[in-house]
């Protein structure tokens, strides 16, 4: 059996993979040395195995999901709650829910090394996520709670080195761990990091404190550049800027200069283009290989298309009008650029996710696109063996012409369009015979596989719609919380950061007259936002106040069965007496309940024979 030994130090590959996986980020990290864990790397490591050796002991054997998971647990009961709460003493309890978020990746990664206690573990994993969760539900101190439960960064040791600092909203994030995320007090502190009613403090950015001046009803108050740092604020201004680059697209393709000159449209276009690049390359840069992921390839070919429309264009220019290559190039330009026209569209899916329909819908294809690997590592191995298979029998034959033959049926048939006359002559009857075992294994054994996996894929996404949407949220809310760049320039507004602040300025100027100086820009550039969001946080501020003067937290809303209710009163009619007696116990297990009065009636049928004994025991010593 693997020991516990074996996570931290077998060989030093191994620990080098340990670190990374802990160290790894699944969204844009600020790199600053400054970041620091709240408690002692050590003591965080200490608290985590006091856990471990907690779920181990409560759950000692393979365990039924649902028994672990259901409010009524006979697992994860108050007592064991309670323990967990206790794993960090007196003065360490801050750390004890990202304690167990280190567990549940202890034993997800356990459970790959030892396959035939898979279930064990990942039982035990799933027994922290639910104590993290009932722990997060349980408090009640909201500023504890959003402040040091939730928004501190704690590291832990491995081989003696500290791991990269990072809350528990973080690490929730990059281990997707869906309970802990669908916790109120989770949501409650998204939601405030979303509104930017949570910022990170300008002096120790390891801090998250509240907005200062969320009550304030001054309107020049909010008149900060500093608040486009709000994740609400800078989704707006992408989505603005996804639209107009799709409206600008549009303009371009069709109103086609035919002498191939550029127009307006067509150089904002391309401007807008090399900002987004350039967007792309800075967080690729300091991020590194990690930042990779599927919209990230899938707008990188996007701009790699246009990169290529524009250089073509640029071709045509260098030759005079009329010229028959100028024509050729230009032609060429607007193919490429018409030949990108639905990855446009599509990219504007990628700022729709904070809507739920399409939020769902997008992790929906983000899972299919992850089973589809399997389906076409399977169908190259296949198309590799079966088309050598073909080229030999072409070499035979000595026919250098059916190669592209064969290549384009062998793609008719993956598209479920196969032709079989073709092969009818082709080295018979070996060619025919192949092409119909080759179109069997594709459309039927194949093809049914990835209808299969996508299936699989759908129910287990739909099943838990609202808990992955909540998680896309969250992830997109913590894309702009730590993003690398301190100056919130948005793509195509980091052209102006690169060339007229960074080069000219950057190197020589002081950091204080240099944040200075992004300050007025970044004003300027935002102003007609930064108007209508003083409005709005202005509005917001009365809100709070008048939340705040009655006793109501910050976000709280008058609903439609709260306007009159102040005016019942249950107790005094009777009504709360009357539903208290006929309240059933949903806490408590039925079964239990039965067996539980079934006992007490022997315990009092018990005494009352105990109480006849002495009774005649009196009687005779008489």
């Amino acid at each position: 059996m693997v020991q516990w030994g074996k996570l931290f130090a077998s060989n030093g590959k191994a620990d080098r993979g340990h670190l990374r996986d802990e160290m790894r980020r699944l969204l844009p990290t600020t790199e600053n040395d400054s970041l620091r864990s709240a408690i002692p790397p050590r003591v965080v490591t200490q608290v985590a195995l006091r856990l471990r050796y907690q779920i181990c002991e409560v759950v000692p054997c393979e365990l039924e999901e649902w028994k672990i998971t259901k409010a009524n647990s006979p697992v994860i009961t108050r007592k064991v709650i309670m323990t967990a709460k206790a794993a960090g003493g007196e003065h360490h309890g801050s750390c004890v829910v990202y304690g167990l978020l280190v567990c549940n990746r202890w034993f997800r990664r356990q459970a790959l090394l030892e396959l035939w206690d898979a279930d064990m573990h990942n039982a035990r994993a799933t027994a922290c996520e639910v104590l993290a969760k009932q722990i997060i539900e349980m408090e009640d101190d909201e500023a504890y709670l959003l402040e040091e439960l939730l928004l501190k960064r704690y590291s832990i040791l491995i081989n003696g080195q500290e791991t990269e600092p990072a809350n528990v909203i973080e690490r929730a994030v990059d281990l997707h761990c869906l309970r802990v995320i669908g916790s109120s007090g989770y949501q409650k502190c998204v939601s405030y990091l979303w509104r930017g009613w949570l910022v990170q403090d300008d002096e120790d950015p390891s801090r998250f404190v509240p907005y200062e001046h969320k009550a304030n009803t001054v309107y020049s108050t909010h008149l900060d550049p500093d608040r486009m740092r709000t994740p609400l604020y800078q989704n707006a201004v992408q989505v603005f800027f996804s639209v107009l680059y799709l409206v600008l697209y549009t303009i371009a393709i069709n109103t086609i200069n035919n002498s191939g000159d550029l127009d307006v449209v067509e150089g904002v276009l391309y401007l807008m283009t090399a900002g987004f690049l350039f967007d792309e390359l800075s967080k690729f840069y300091k991020v590194g290989w990690y930042y990779i992921g599927f919209w990230n390839v899938f707008n990188s070919t996007l701009y790699a298309l246009l990169c290529t429309s524009f250089i073509t264009r640029m071709i045509a220019l260098g030759h005079h009008p009329g010229e028959a290559k100028r024509t050729h190039f230009n032609e060429l330009s607007y193919n490429f650029l018409a030949f990108s026209a639905p990855m446009f569209w599509m990219r504007l899916l990628l700022y729709l996710d904070t809507f739920r329909f399409f939020g769902a819908m997008l992790v929906v294809l983000k899972v299919m696109m992850k089973e589809s690997l399997i389906f076409f590592a399977l169908l190259i191995i296949v198309m590799v063996g079966f088309l050598q298979a073909f080229i030999g029998m072409d070499q035979v034959d000595d026919d250098a012409k059916v190669t592209s033959f064969i290549i384009q049926a062998m793609a008719n048939s993956v598209m479920q369009s196969p032709d079989f006359t073709g092969f009818e002559k082709f080295a018979p009857p070996f060619g025919i015979i192949l092409y119909y075992i080759f179109t069997f294994v594709v459309m039927v054994v194949l093809l049914n596989i990835l209808i299969a996996l996508y299936n699989s894929a759908y129910e287990d996404i739909t099943d838990n719609a609202i808990d992955e949407y909540m998680a896309l949220f969250a992830q997109k809310a913590l894309q702009f919380v730590r993003a690398p760049d301190e100056n919130v320039f948005i793509a195509p507004f980091n052209l102006i950061e690169i060339f007229c602040l960074i080069l000219p300025f950057e190197w020589w100027m002081s950091t204080a007259r240099y944040e200075r100086l992004n300050n007025y820009v970044m004003g300027i550039l935002y102003s007609p936002l930064l108007l209508m969001t003083a409005w709005l946080e202005t509005k917001q501020a009365h809100i709070v106040k008048h939340n705040r003067r009655h006793g109501e937290s910050d976000e709280d809303t008058t609903e439609e069965w709260e306007q009159i209710a102040g005016e019942m009163d249950f107790e005094g009619e009777g009504w709360a007496k009357r539903v208290e007696s006929t309240r059933p116990n949903v806490e408590t297990d039925a079964a239990v309940l039965e067996i539980r009065d079934v006992m007490e009636k022997v315990e009092n049928l018990t005494r009352m024979v105990e109480e006849l004994k002495k009774g005649r025991g009196v009687e005779d010593g008489k």
